[in-house]
């Protein structure tokens, strides 16, 4: 059987990407709306609930009004806004979270995708939390940095037209209020919210994000080698898993820490730096923005919930 996907809001950056990664497949049939209808509500609810799944790649209001338009019990959503992801009958779509987190996704009717950043943060925290390695009440801090895909259409256009006056790296959401912060805290299973400052580089996509710990003040001081072993037996446990843990070793410097060398896939990469005598650590995460960062990751939760390879159309 043939699965309708609709594509509510496909013009934009992640919607168009979602569609780069579904065109060709036979398992699937992709339903579109026509440009001049785009804002048309009556056409628009047409095909949500002509829909077997509908993505919708929309600002936060816009995607509670789809919602709001399926009137069937049947169509199932993955949603790419930050509306719904840390709403509890809403399935989280990082499908590495945790064992079960796949299987979750697979039966869920909505699926809210993660933001980009908060899943470089949950991939490395999560697993010390759950291990005892680290206090649920540690005060996190998470510096990052993306490309300025990020920020959509108009970030784009601003960075393409500015050319060589385009600032090289610029901190921002220095309120400390980024709308990424509840599912970083929530998921992480952090007790506070981290204070976490990202960045736009000028470049198009892929992103790092850093999370360093002063280890020292614990009454129990984990060392390094700990801290990956326990990231690592997390992810060696999850099943059809796009996150890749990097062997343990001491380097001033890694070639692999460059935001850009997993554009285009849906590959996460993650890094554990230390220093024992210190009691300091860094832990790395390397992914695409636009990749496992959003559209990856939807297209990998859509393969979820039809059943088939979570791999189909991803790389």
């Amino acid at each position: 059987m043939t699965a309708k996907i609709f594509i509510d809001g496909e013009a934009g950056t992640t919607g168009l990407q979602i569609r780069e990664r579904l065109a060709g497949r036979t398992d699937l049939e992709v339903i579109s709306i026509a440009n001049d209808k785009r804002k048309d509500l009556d056409e628009r609810a047409r095909l949500l609930n002509a829909a077997d799944i509908a993505i919708l790649c929309l600002p936060d209001d816009a995607a509670k009004e789809s919602v709001s338009l399926i009137t069937n019990g049947t169509t199932r959503v993955i949603d790419a806004s930050s509306a719904f992801r840390v709403h509890p009958d809403w399935a989280y779509g990082f499908a590495e979270m945790d064992k079960v987190q796949g299987a979750t996704i697979a039966k869920a009717r909505f699926v809210t995708n993660p933001g980009c950043y908060p899943q470089g943060v949950i991939a490395s925290v999560r697993p010390l939390i759950e291990a005892g390695l680290l206090p649920s009440g540690y005060p996190i801090t998470v510096n990052a940095i993306s490309g300025y895909s990020g920020g959509g259409k108009q970030m784009i256009a601003e960075y393409e037209a500015a050319g060589e006056a385009a600032p090289h790296y610029m901190p921002y959401a220095l309120t400390f209020a980024h709308k990424h912060m509840p599912e970083m805290t929530a998921y992480t299973k952090l007790a506070n919210a981290p204070l976490f400052v990202p960045s736009v580089g000028d470049y198009a996509q892929g992103m790092v994000t850093c999370v360093p710990l002063q280890l020292g003040h614990l009454g129990v001081v984990p060392r390094g080698a700990e801290l990956h072993a326990a990231i690592a037996d997390h992810f060696a446990g999850i099943p059809d898993s796009f996150v890749e843990v990097a062997p343990f070793a001491e380097m001033a410097k890694s070639a692999e820490l460059n935001p850009e060398i997993y554009n285009n896939t849906n590959t996460m990469k993650l890094h554990v730096f230390a220093n024992d005598e210190r009691a300091q650590a860094v832990l790395v995460a390397v992914y695409d923005n636009l990749g496992k960062g959003a559209s990856g990751a939807a297209v990998q939760n859509l393969n979820l919930m039809l059943g088939v390879d979570p791999r189909t159309g991803l790389v």
